[in-house]
């Protein structure tokens, strides 16, 4: 058991801050988020024995995911009861991205809530793009989606954001 311990610590911990800033974007902020980033250390750890791959970044980061999608159910089951292209093109020619941009103004409000204003799975990949930093192949492992799935939500969500930012219509 410590050897386990002393490994998951080694190898998942440093990860934290990843998971709860995921959590934190799935959910909005809030208590939420912690719950959630609880759940998915504990799940983590629990199976961590059966753990055989290099990226744990990507495995944990999934299991936030489900841990997030796994509330959203459980809300759903509580509440039942009777009680883009241009974007591509900016960063290719070294243009400031909108919300390279945003940073830069200092205008973090805003760029938090337009992230925020996204639509789940949009969001998702842009925070783990962009902010996290993460690669189209992690992201896909992350999300148990396929790699072209998420170079086009993230293309989308990147086209959304920057209408949100701009203040253009984004057709949703």
């Amino acid at each position: 058991m410590d050897e386990k311990r002393r490994r998951f610590e080694a190898l998942a911990m440093p990860h934290l801050d990843a998971a709860y800033n995921l959590a934190r974007w799935l959910t909005r902020g809030g208590a939420e988020a912690d719950d959630i980033v609880q759940e998915a250390m504990l799940r983590a750890f629990r199976s961590f024995d059966g753990f055989r791959g290099e990226a744990v970044r990507p495995w944990l980061l999934a299991i936030v995911r489900n841990c997030h999608r796994s509330a959203l159910e459980q809300k759903k089951r509580h509440a039942a009861a009777p009680l883009d292209d241009q974007n591509d093109d900016a960063v290719a020619s070294g243009d400031p991205t909108p919300e390279a941009s945003a940073i830069e103004r200092g205008d973090s409000r805003t760029l938090d809530k337009a992230i925020a204003a996204l639509p789940e799975e949009f969001r998702e990949v842009v925070i783990l793009r962009e902010l996290e930093e993460m690669s189209y192949r992690d992201i896909a492992a992350a999300t148990g989606t396929p790699i072209g799935t998420v170079m086009s939500r993230l293309a989308r969500g990147r086209a959304l954001l920057k209408a949100e930012l701009t203040g253009g219509s984004h057709g949703m």
